[in-house]
């Protein structure tokens, strides 16, 4: 079995309220975009262990935490699910805010769940996912939706971006979420909602993140305005970065506008209707 798990950017990233449990409710609109990883899973008898992964792609540090694993080992524990291999191709980057791992475990998730028949609800899958990470239960919508709480509430917003297109920059550095949070000081915010007239974008989806990200890192801030300067429509940090993207309303080529790791593609993928 083969499933393609996709990233997501944010439009604005509001950071609401340190929780109780040392994580944090937001506010953001988390958008689909085509660009994938694979992951491919068998059910086989292995002789010492219950899952054997290797992969190929993008290589990423600490494999041995990877979300793939976790998302098997938790169901393992529950069901004792038959042994597997599984190949994971990395195309999304680590450490990037693109949610490439969040996505390949949920995947790994509804796969599993549809390969051994364990009748799991969209709910059960839900609460499973939020044990692996909170960006873990937007793969299971996997629309354009405004997300809140720990990441628990997905709510789809009724807006295509199919005349869109793209561009992601990737620099070779790798931001920690717990060390951008760290240092993430709340002030008072109003509350962030999606406008869907396209030149206010710029002025209401902020990411709050970026005050401390650029500061670490200001490479991320000339590459954001190195997008708008090449005619974005809006350009962002998703997540708590290191990944800049631009969003534009005409095809592109800007690979070669750049030094560092670039992707493009096109919206429509995720907006045919």
């Amino acid at each position: 079995m083969i499933c393609y798990p996709n990233a997501k950017v944010n439009l604005g990233l509001n950071i609401v309220s340190r929780r109780e449990d040392g994580f944090h409710n937001i506010n953001s609109f988390f958008l689909p975009i085509p660009l994938f990883d694979m992951l491919e899973i068998h059910a086989c008898a292995l002789s010492s262990e219950k899952i054997k992964i290797s992969y190929s792609g993008i290589d990423f540090e600490d494999k041995q935490n990877d979300l793939v694993l976790q998302a098997y080992n938790l169901l393992d524990r529950k069901f004792t699910l038959p042994s597997v291999k599984v190949h994971l191709h990395k195309n999304i980057p680590s450490g990037s805010g693109l949610g490439g791992g969040s996505s390949d475990a949920t995947f790994m998730l509804m796969m599993l769940n549809q390969l051994f028949s364990l009748r799991l609800s969209k709910k059960e899958l839900l609460q499973y996912s939020m044990l692996l990470g909170s960006d873990c239960p937007f793969f299971l919508t996997n629309r354009f939706s405004h997300v809140s709480g720990l990441g628990e509430h997905v709510d789809p917003v009724d807006y295509s971006f199919k005349e869109y297109y793209i561009v992601i920059v990737k620099p070779d550095l790798h931001v920690s979420t717990a060390v951008v949070f760290s240092h993430f000081n709340f002030t008072k915010n109003s509350v962030m909602l999606f406008d869907k007239t396209p030149n206010l974008w710029k002025e209401k989806l902020l990411n709050d993140l970026e005050s401390v990200t650029f500061e670490m890192f200001p490479e991320l801030k000339k590459i954001k305005d190195k997008l708008y300067d090449l005619g974005a429509v809006y350009s962002s940090m998703t997540g708590s970065g290191s990944a800049i993207y631009g969003l534009f309303d005409k095809q592109t080529n800007l690979k070669n506008k750049f030094h560092q790791w670039v992707w493009e593609g096109a919206l429509s993928e995720f907006f045919k209707k």
